[in-house]
Parts: structure tokens; C-alpha cells; sequence
């Protein structure tokens, strides 16, 4: 056995490597993995205490199950980063969230120990089940194990999978790792001995006779069978709901305590029965002074110093666009008592904090539950009130049903508030905003708006706050605001009308969203060339100002459009009306710039739009690319 001054990490490459450890030297090796954790954390900022809290449990997870055989499935993904220590990435950790370095979540390209990537929340069930079940039918062997936080169990896609479990069997293996439940169940020595018990083979060999010896049994005595069986194990541990749903239910185990853990998931690699339930709980930040006293946990992190734990602090700059929405609707809700604020787990990420201090009784966070939260806004909309329903664009894809089915086909007026719209720098392709334009644009009823700045985005909250004759759309993007003044009074948009900012006459930018300030930086560029140049912010994705585009595509020779999202936006939009009026049949030229048809891997911001070709010297460089290619035409046709 290694000295305890041995530092055990740098023997450990790989899972196989620490499977050759004794399980006495675990707990020194938990002990190193969590400071290379908070280490690398520290330098490249990321989430930090939902990793430190299943330090121990990702150790004995890779002990004791055949890792990569055995699919290891995290749900979401923020607490992935000991894991990927743990499996030939430690090299590489001090990438995490940069460009060309390790995602910030488990993905498939990365590792074959990351079978299934993940940053959205519950899915882990229902994938690992899939891998179980996909081994079953080959009959290969493997495991699906799922590890999944109580929060991500608030969202019905993690019971829908639980409820079709059943055909696993004992090759489907849910660990709940429960960091966050008001009232947790007691974690102590006896709770411990208790869940060795009833996860050892011979209970569960026991616990199968009594079942197939009670249905031979007069159905009295069945019953009492069954229901002691219940009480026995309510009593001491409670897992009835998991129980119904066709788990063998085990825990709570302390999650921190090697000792209790690695025998109680010994016994469930082994056990017979199944679909297991694994109980742990853990607490977030573990290990690490500043983040165990932090609110937050130290959830999302700057980078920091580790001994002080304090973070760098960006500069001082504009307010972010999340918070000058959160303060309009308060001054809106102020003023209107219909005025009511939903959200699915992201309170402050939404901005939505202030509003649920200044009115509680009109804030609803309904976890992690996008479809319930939109049809839930449908509803208020339909008895007249006039909900706000604030959602990430990647997360409200989940609702698309719900935004298509409950509220566009019955036009009742919710008001959506697209946070974190366009690219988001180290959260890379799974938190992008790439496409709500595209999914929502495209809807009958649907008006939708798209900030060029937080002034203007005071002016859409303020419109859609007045707005009842159907659903209505702001998207904004993540981060500070440009810098420009906030208006002390807000104005009322008249909807489908845009606005042009800069007179010019040769060359014709139109701008959705906060692409406006590369547009004037691009007429800067082309006016020192000799091309003077309009530039428009349109403000509308749904309804387009019909009037401004015909005015500004025939009456310029080249028009560019540019906007934060996919193929299939506003461009798009644009050139369908133009052909539908008969524009482009004399031969005018339309460019659109849009995000590419890639999914984009994390960067800065400002890197991610240079590659997306969205700055000033792409606009730029497609202007003078269309003049060449009319200049080549014209003498073609001469």
C-alpha cells in the first residue's frame, strides 16, 4: 500500500488504474482529487460546488462498477469535473470552458467514459436506460447508471423514464444524489447499516421469496406480508414513490463516507433485482470553506483564488441585459396588478430575483419544468392575467409543444422573455440561443422582438407588458449592455415597425438584435471606402416592417441582413416576403448573415461571432464580395 504522502492521483490515468487501489486508500485519494478540482476550477472559473459534491461518490462509482463497460450517465453535467479527472483528462482540465479545451459538460467526442453528452436536466434516466436496455436485447453485459440531483428531479421527464424502467432489471442503476432537500433523512450509522442490509443479495434474495411465497398465500395474509414490508422500510427510509414506480429503493446514504458508500454500491453491482434506487446525499461545495458558506454554493465561478476564494471580479461595466429586464418588470408589475412572473429554476439567471422580493405573491418558479411553466402562463393568460414567462432560448425549447399547442393555436397573450439569445461564450453549443427566432417566427399569432440594446429592451418589456392581442416575444442575449443610456420613460412600440438609425444611400444593413452595434461599426468601415450606407435595426422578427424593407431593397444597391440566429430567421423572412412581391425579379441583391449550420463549441463571445462571420469585418467583406459579383454581372451581360 502506498504512503499517505504518495500522491495516489498521479498513479490514477484512468478507472482501471484506481480499481487497483486498496478501498483504505481511497479516502486520500478523494482528498486529492478534490484539490485538483477546486485547482483547476480556480483557474479557469466553471461550476465548482456541484463538483465538490460528488467527489467521493464519482471515486466510488468508478470503483466499483466496470467503467466504460458499465455506462456512467451525469445528469445535466456541472458536476462532471472530477470525473473527467478521473478518466485520462487531468492533462487537459486546465482547458475547461476555453476555446479548443474540454467542454464544461460530458461529451460523447471527448471520452469513450462520457457515453452520452448532457447540459440540459433529467435526462440521464432515460438515457442510461437506453444503454440497459440496448445490452439486454444484444445480450452484451453492462449496466446504465444514472446519476441524478433532486433538482433535476422536479422535471416530469425523469418519472416518465422511471416509469418505463421496469424491463431493465438489475442493469439499470439511478443514483439521486440529493445536495439541496429541505428536510433530508437522517444520514447517520444506523441509517448507513440499514442500507448495507437491504442491498445485500441475501435480503434481496429474501425479500423475492417472501413475494413469490405471499401470491401463493391467502390474499389476507399476502396483504399483511406486503404491508409489514412497507412499514418496515417506510419507517426507516422512506423511497415508497420509487417503490411505486418499480424501484428497489436504498438509502439515504452519507455520500462523503467511503466506508458506507463503496459496500452499499457492492452490493447493488451485485444484487439480482432491479431496477435500483440508490439514495445519497451530499452537500454542495463539500470540502471547501468559501464555497460551503457561499449561498450559492459557488454554483457558476469566475476564477478565483484558491486559498482567499475570492473571485476575479470583471470590471466595471453596463448593466447585464437580465437584470434591466427583471427592473422594468417590477416598475411594470407596479403599475399593474395583472402583471405575474414565471420561471423554471432560474430566478437569478432570469432577473426575475427583484420581481419575486417586490412581489412574491405574483413570482412562481416551478423548477425545472419548462412545459408546466408555459401552459401553466397559458392558463394565468386565460383568465386574464398577464404573465411573464421568462426562459433561456435553449431551455425553452424544451416547452415547443406546449408554446405551439397551449398558446399560439389559442392566441393567448404570454409574454415571453428569451434570455441568454445568440452565442454564450464558455457554455458552448448546448446553452446557445441559436434558434428561437426560426421555432417562434414561424407561428401563426406570434409577435417577435429582438433587442439591439437595453434601452430597447426597456421599450419591448414595456410593450409586451401592454400587449394583449396574442403571445409576444423579446429575446435578448446574455451579458452586459452596450453602454447607452436607459430611458426614464418607456415607450410603446407600435408592433411590426422598425426604426432606421444611420442614412446612407448605396448600401442597405438590416439588423435584428444586438448585432446593431457591428452593423454601424461595418457603415463606418464602408463610408471611409466611399459606400454610403443605411443601416436599420427592424426590431420585429414577426410581423416584418414591410414598408421600411421594400423602401430599403429598392432603393439600395445591396442589402445585407444579420441577425443572432439559425438559418431560417429573420433573413430568411426577409427574402420570402421580397419574392412574394416580386423584388427580386430585376435582379437586386440580398445577403444574409446568420449563424452557421454548425453547432459552435465554446470560445469568448467575440471570438465565437468572428467565426459565426457576425462582426463588423464579415459585414464588411459581404458588402464588397456582392458589389464584385454586380460589378462581374453587369459587364457579362454589356
Amino acid at each position: 500500500m502506498a504512503s499517505s504522502a504518495t500522491p495516489l492521483l498521479d498513479t490514477v490515468s484512468t478507472p482501471t488504474d484506481l480499481r487497483k487501489l486498496h478501498p483504505d486508500q481511497l479516502r486520500q485519494l478523494a482528498d486529492e482529487l478534490r484539490t485538483e478540482t477546486i485547482s483547476a476550477v480556480g483557474t479557469t472559473g466553471g461550476h465548482l460546488g456541484s463538483g465538490l459534491g460528488v467527489v467521493e461518490l464519482t471515486a466510488a462509482i468508478h470503483y466499483v462498477f466496470d467503467t466504460p463497460r458499465d455506462r456512467l450517465v451525469w445528469d445535466v453535467g456541472h458536476q462532471c469535473y472530477p470525473h473527467k479527472i478521473l478518466t485520462g483528462r487531468r492533462d487537459q482540465i486546465r482547458t475547461l470552458r476555453q476555446g479548443g479545451g474540454l467542454s464544461g459538460f460530458t461529451k460523447r467526442s471527448e471520452s469513450e467514459y462520457d457515453p452520452f453528452g448532457a447540459a440540459h436536466s433529467s435526462t440521464s434516466i432515460s438515457a442510461a436506460l437506453g444503454f440497459a436496455i440496448a445490452n439486454k436485447i444484444a445480450g452484451t453485459p453492462g449496466r446504465g447508471i444514472a446519476v441524478i440531483g433532486d433538482g433535476a428531479m422536479s422535471a416530469g421527464m425523469a418519472y416518465e423514464a422511471m416509469n418505463n424502467a421496469a424491463q431493465a432489471g438489475n442493469r439499470l442503476v439511478v443514483i439521486l444524489n440529493d445536495n439541496d432537500m429541505s428536510i433530508a433523512p437522517p444520514v447517520g450509522g444506523l441509517s448507513a447499516y440499514l442500507s448495507r442490509i437491504v442491498s445485500s443479495r441475501e435480503f434481496l434474495g429474501f425479500r423475492d421469496l417472501a413475494r413469490k411465497l405471499a401470491k401463493r398465500l391467502p390474499k389476507p395474509i399476502a396483504d399483511g406480508i406486503r404491508k409489514t414490508d412497507e412499514l418496515a422500510r417506510g419507517m426507516t427510509m422512506g423511497g415508497t414513490l420509487f417503490e411505486e414506480l418499480g424501484f428497489y429503493y436504498v438509502g439515504p446514504i452519507d455520500g462523503h463516507n467511503l466506508e458506507h458508500l463503496i459496500p452499499v454500491l457492492e452490493n447493488v453491482r451485485d444484487a439480482e433485482e432491479g431496477p435500483i434506487l440508490v439514495h445519497v446525499v451530499t452537500k454542495k461545495g463539500k470540502g471547501y470553506a468559501p464555497a460551503e458558506a457561499a449561498a450559492d454554493k459557488y454554483h457558476g465561478v469566475q476564477k478565483f483564488d484558491v486559498i482567499s476564494g475570492v473571485q476575479t471580479k470583471a470590471p466595471p461595466g453596463p448593466p447585464q441585459y437580465q437584470n434591466v429586464f427583471g427592473a422594468q418588470l417590477v416598475a411594470e408589475a407596479a403599475k399593474d396588478p395583472r402583471i405575474c412572473a414565471i420561471t423554471a429554476a432560474m430566478p437569478s439567471g432570469t432577473g426575475l430575483d427583484a420581481f419575486a422580493k417586490a412581489y412574491p405573491d405574483r413570482f412562481f418558479d416551478v423548477g425545472i419544468a419548462e412545459q408546466h411553466g408555459v401552459t401553466f402562463a397559458a392558463g394565468l393568460a386565460a383568465q386574464g392575467m398577464r404573465p411573464f414567462c421568462a426562459i433561456y432560448s435553449t431551455f425553452l425549447q424544451r416547452a415547443y409543444d406546449q408554446v405551439v399547442h397551449d398558446v399560439a393555436i389559442q392566441n393567448l397573450p404570454v409574454r415571453f422573455a428569451i434570455d441568454r439569445a445568440g452565442l454564450v461564450g464558455a457554455d458552448g453549443a448546448t446553452h446557445a440561443g441559436s434558434f428561437d427566432v426560426t421555432y417562434l417566427a414561424t407561428l401563426p399569432n406570434f409577435v417577435v422582438m429582438a433587442a439591439a440594446d437595453e434601452a430597447e429592451l426597456v421599450h419591448m418589456t414595456h410593450t409586451a407588458a401592454q400587449y394583449d392581442t396574442g403571445p409576444i416575444a423579446v429575446r435578448y442575449p446574455r451579458g452586459n449592455g452596450t453602454g447607452v443610456a436607459l430611458p426614464e420613460t418607456p415607450e410603446l412600440l407600435e408592433i411590426g415597425k422598425g426604426r432606421v438609425v444611420r442614412e446612407g444611400k448605396k448600401i442597405a444593413i438590416l439588423s435584428l438584435g444586438t448585432r446593431l452595434e457591428e452593423a454601424l461599426k461595418a457603415a463606418e468601415i464602408l463610408e471611409a471606402k466611399g459606400l454610403s450606407t443605411t443601416v436599420a435595426d427592424l426590431r420585429f422578427a414577426k410581423p416584418l416592417d414591410v414598408d421600411l424593407i421594400r423602401k430599403l431593397l429598392t432603393t439600395h444597391e445591396v442589402a445585407v441582413t444579420i441577425e443572432e440566429n439559425s438559418v431560417g430567421g429573420f433573413g430568411a423572412h426577409v427574402l420570402t416576403m421580397a419574392s412574394d412581391e416580386g423584388l427580386l425579379d430585376g435582379g437586386l441583391t440580398v445577403r444574409t448573415l446568420r449563424l452557421p449550420d454548425v453547432f459552435q463549441d465554446q470560445d469568448k463571445p467575440e471570438r465565437q461571432y468572428a467565426q459565426a462571420g457576425l462582426d463588423a469585418t464579415a459585414l464588411v467583406d459581404t458588402v464588397l464580395k456582392a458589389l464584385r459579383h454586380n460589378i462581374a454581372a453587369a459587364g457579362v451581360s454589356a
